[in-house]
């Protein structure tokens, strides 16, 4: 499944994030791929030893933890710390790849899977050129470009690239999600069965009905969790 999800981020958290990176001290973002996809990654990111990627983790998580949407498409268990890069100059694309399905925790405390991966944009379509996230699917490649404090999740074994930003430069967080529900199917079906849930409650309340159905999601989500 892939979904876009506008304003996660608040206003005032986008201008905090935007005014720390203006600071940002930036090291090559190879250091974090594997060995196939480094060989096609040409970006930026902050280091994690840089104690503004703590700051920034910290409103991003905070903003993921509060949206709904967020919860119901992802169903996170574990989130691994949120990066952040940058896409500029010379160093302004990511070819075609596939994310790692285990990653390290940068504590080396754990592993998380990737079910799931993420970006967050930090600034406007306006302010580059290029810069699009292509993602392919059976439909045929998606291209995505969201505004400042939108993000798009989708699956992290997909095939995906970032296409070179040729004017200005592209800010942006990206994570993976190690989610409750380990099959992306069952995901889709949960989903789509929430949103249908919100609907019939807007339009009808907590009817006999609604209650029943509300008792079969999470009956689903009982069985199909990990």
């Amino acid at each position: 499944m892939l979904l876009t999800l506008p304003d996660v981020l608040l206003k005032e958290e986008l201008t905090s994030i935007r005014g720390l990176l203006k600071q940002a001290q930036w090291i090559d973002g190879r250091n974090t791929a594997g060995a196939q996809a480094a060989q096609v990654k040409n970006n930026q990111q902050l280091a994690e030893q840089d104690p503004l990627l703590a700051n920034i983790r910290g409103i991003v998580l905070q903003a993921l933890h509060r949206d709904p949407l967020f919860f119901s498409a992802a169903l996170p268990d574990k989130i691994l710390p949120p990066f952040v890069n940058r896409y500029a100059g010379q160093n302004n694309h990511y070819g075609f790849h596939v994310d790692s399905a285990m990653r390290s925790m940068p504590d080396g405390s754990a592993r998380v899977r990737a079910d799931v991966s993420a970006t967050l944009f930090f600034n406007d379509p306006d302010e580059y050129d290029g810069g699009e996230l292509v993602v392919q699917d059976v439909f045929g490649d998606q291209r995505i470009k969201l505004k400042a404090g939108s993000i798009v999740i989708y699956p992290s074994s997909s095939v995906h690239a970032v296409t070179p930003v040729t004017r200005g430069e592209r800010l942006a967080s990206f994570m993976f999600i190690q989610s409750m529900v380990r099959d992306a199917a069952h995901r889709r079906m949960l989903f789509d069965m929430d949103m249908a849930l919100v609907r019939l409650r807007q339009q009808h309340g907590e009817t006999a009905e609604v209650v029943q159905l509300t008792g079969i999601y999470h009956n689903l989500l009982r069985q199909w969790a990990l």
